[in-house]
């Protein structure tokens, strides 16, 4: 059972998603935003803007709003619009998309081997999105993605993935915030000094 603590319960990303409403999305981030910013909360680590593209994945699942990458990247930017209108800043999460994993980076260090053009398809538009509705932050996922340049250290320390893709190909002039480092994909990543 989840409490509220006097908050008010928004509907979750799949919730949004399954109603396919821009200015239902829009004005769920502002009225939590309004909250937030109530409470003297200036960040929202939100939205999730993975695209549920894999069944198996273990961490995702109701954290997106679909399946579909333009829906994903309509309603993400929605999101990050109304966050905005009420003071608060957002963050788009998890670059380049966690969503094609079969690990839960929480425990260990998911790969996505696909080519480039699956994530300029599937994984980077609702990015694109969000950075073109003025996203203040991004959250790098936990994970290696070699077609990103991602192949010895996870997206979170990759210059590659990081300023090539997401500041130089997405054009992302804002802060880039790392997930938790006491994650097991980073534990995993890091090497043990002997």
């Amino acid at each position: 059972t989840q409490r509220s603590f006097g908050a008010t319960m928004m509907p979750g990303n799949m919730a949004l998603g399954a109603a396919g409403s821009e200015a239902l999305a829009t004005a769920a981030a502002y009225a939590s935003g309004v909250e937030l910013a109530a409470l003297g909360v200036h960040a929202d680590f939100a939205p999730a803007v993975d695209v549920n593209s894999n069944p198996k994945n273990p961490i995702i699942g109701v954290r997106s709003y679909g399946s579909d990458p333009a829906r994903v990247a309509a309603l993400g930017g929605a999101q990050v619009r109304g966050y905005a209108s009420a003071g608060v800043l957002s963050v788009a999460k998890h670059f380049p998309g966690h969503n094609d994993t079969a690990v839960d980076s929480h425990v260990g260090l998911p790969s996505v081997d696909r080519p480039r053009e699956s994530f300029d398809a599937v994984e980077l538009p609702p990015f694109r999105m969000a950075v073109d509705a003025g996203v203040p932050m991004v959250m790098p996922a936990h994970m290696m993605a070699p077609a990103l340049g991602a192949k010895d250290v996870p997206v979170t320390f990759s210059k590659a993935a990081l300023e090539g893709v997401l500041r130089g190909e997405l054009g992302f002039k804002g802060v880039i915030v790392s997930d938790s480092l006491d994650m097991g994909a980073v534990a995993a990543s890091t090497p043990v000094a002997e």
